[in-house]
């Protein structure tokens, strides 16, 4: 019964700070301000930090797979509530298939920056000698060696050294699941504040959403203090944020129809409070 009231003020709580309509309009201009500003962390984080190792348990978990954690949850959360209000399969689906674009634009972005990535880099090898030269340094760049007709992945697999125009995905996917989250679970305020079912699953759902949110919001800042790699980051964030902005701010606006999902909450809810959220 305790940790049932505590969730209940939890989730509430946290329903509405994502309900808030100055909170969710000003969201994408937080993180643009973590894309700026989050590299200058660098002068001041310990590169002894636990954080600072690529083999961290977060980043090997959860970032490599950051979006397949974000459907799982926000694909559970999203299907209970619209499932709870209004028993419609076809409206669970309609909403759901938001994700289902979301993900093919990812794999699409992912698919053109690999291409982008293999038609302006190339694959260097250092040269043994100025390596052996090298070794007693830290600061000195060896002598390197050009070495044509490699792809990325060969190259790195390889154990060589890959130079070209590079957007980073992690900022990208980053930026995109933090703004998805955001949208997704707005509604659970006014969903509640209607006298929707809101059982222990419900809320448990909720609360790993905002987990995962605070979670990715974390990811983010962490790159940007510890592997700063400026303008990457802020082409991949500025990429996370214009897929945003096409998506939710403009085609899903269009509403429910047979080539547009709608916005989160259409249908669901009842209209007045979906314009309200959106």
């Amino acid at each position: 019964m305790f940790l049932n009231s505590v969730l209940v003020v939890i989730t509430d709580l946290a329903a509405g700070l994502l309900g808030n309509a100055s909170f969710r309009r000003h969201f994408h201009l937080l993180l643009s301000a973590l894309l700026l500003f989050g590299p200058l962390l660098n002068l001041w984080v310990s590169r002894y930090s636990v954080f600072a190792k690529r083999t961290h348990f977060l980043y090997r978990v959860f970032l490599r797979s950051g979006w397949g954690w974000t459907c799982i949850f926000v694909g559970s959360f999203v299907f209970v509530l619209s499932f709870s209000v209004r028993r419609s399969l076809t409206l669970s689906l309609r909403h759901l298939s938001r994700l289902a674009v979301a993900g093919g634009l990812w794999l699409g972005f992912r698919k053109l920056l690999c291409l982008l990535e293999n038609a302006t880099g190339s694959c260097y090898e250092p040269l043994s000698s100025t390596l052996d030269l090298a070794s007693g340094t830290n600061g000195d760049q060896p002598l390197l060696l050009l070495r044509e007709d490699e792809t990325k992945e060969a190259c790195v697999r390889s154990g060589m050294l890959w130079r070209g125009y590079e957007v980073s995905e992690d900022a990208l996917l980053l930026c995109l699941c933090c703004l998805l989250l955001a949208e997704e679970t707005a509604v659970f305020g006014p969903y509640l504040s209607l006298g929707g079912p809101s059982g222990g699953p419900l809320r448990i759902l909720f609360l790993f959403c905002v987990l995962l949110l605070s979670l990715w919001v974390f990811l983010l800042l962490c790159l940007l203090a510890y592997f700063p790699q400026f303008p990457t980051q802020l082409l991949g964030g500025a990429l996370g944020c214009l897929s945003w902005r096409v998506l939710y701010q403009g085609w899903y606006r269009l509403g429910p129809s047979w080539y547009c999902p709608g916005r989160p909450g259409v249908g669901a809810l009842c209209e007045t409070n979906a314009n309200e959220i959106n």
